[in-house]
Parts: C-alpha cells; structure tokens; sequence
C-alpha cells in the first residue's frame, strides 16, 4: 500500500511539473511574440520618421501629386489610432500602397532623381523597408511556434486549460499583391 502511494506521489509530482513547464513555455512564447512584434513596431516608426523628410524633400521639387501625398499622411494618421495589431498592419499596409505610388511617382521625374536629399532619403527608406519585411517574417516565425504548440498534444489540452490561443500571422491586406498605377 505504501509503495502505490509513493508511485501516485510520484506521478502527481510529474504531472504538476509537467503543467508548469508547459505554462512557462507558453508564457515565453507569448513574450517572444509581443516582443517581435514591438520590433516590427520600431521598423515602423523609422519609417514613419522618414517619410516626413521624404516628403517635403520631394515636395520642394515638385507640387501637382498632392493626392499621393494626402494618402501618405492619411496612413499614418490611421496607423497611429490603430489599437490592435491586425488594424496596425492594415494602416501599414496602406502606407506601403502609397509609398508605391510615391516611387513611381518619382521614377516619372528624373529632375527628382538627381537631389541628393530625396536620393539619401529613398536609400535609408528602401533599407528600413527591408527591416520591415525581415522584422515580419521573424514575428510570423514566432507566432508559428507558439500556435504548433498551442495545437500539438499536450499542449492543446494545457492551452485550453489556461486560456491560450491561436495568434494571428502578420497578413497583408487583400489587393497589395497588385502594383498601384500611377496615372497623370
């Protein structure tokens, strides 16, 4: 009779350490995500950063594309009032469909193309766009171990028991595969 209760004993105690290794992993999992999103987050405000000085840069030499330039600035303003990350990657999203036109703007104006200013600042925007596009994949990679984990055995039951669930891919929004058209 002892040596069953010492084996219950023994099984408890790995069940309990087995909970609370799975708790802690998705805990850990979680902040990884939360913390690779804030670097897609950082990437972003860079961009945003740039985008004023590209801007006026581009402006001083030319003034007939105030639409492009109201889109830019539409998008950001929507990107700072999105709460959630899905709202945050759709404003991104539009930010990048207008910084599309903007480029094809600029590839109609060779006088553009020839100031240094706006020729810096489109190299530092075309490296911070590649940021973001490394920084995304590294926020999906996260995202894709803690779901596996979510839905793998044990892991599922133990999820459900402490309330995890799936997170979101960073997505991009329906029709960004097309390239804008810029028509004059």
């Amino acid at each position: 009779m002892k040596k069953t209760w010492i084996i219950i004993g023994i099984v408890a105690v790995v069940i309990v350490v087995g909970l609370f290794s799975y708790y802690n992993k998705f805990i850990t999992q979680n902040e990884q995500i939360d913390g690779q999103w804030a670097q897609v987050e950082a990437q972003y405000q860079r961009r945003f950063d740039l985008i004023p000085n590209l801007v006026e840069s581009v402006k001083g030499i030319m003034g007939q594309e105030k639409d492009v330039f109201g889109m830019i600035a539409d998008a950001r303003t929507k990107y700072a009032g999105a709460g959630t990350v899905n709202e945050k990657a759709a404003a991104a999203t539009e930010v990048e469909s207008a910084l599309s036109r903007l480029l094809v703007v600029m590839e109609n104006y060779p006088q553009l193309k020839s100031a240094e200013n706006v020729n810096t600042l489109m190299a530092q925007l075309e490296g911070t766009e590649n940021r973001i596009s490394v920084e995304r994949g590294r926020f999906n990679d996260e995202v894709r171990n803690y779901n596996v984990l979510v839905k793998r055995f044990p892991g599922n039951m133990i999820a459900g028991m402490f309330g995890f669930s799936e997170r979101n891919y960073f997505e991009a929004t329906t029709g960004s595969e097309q390239a804008p058209k810029v028509e004059f």
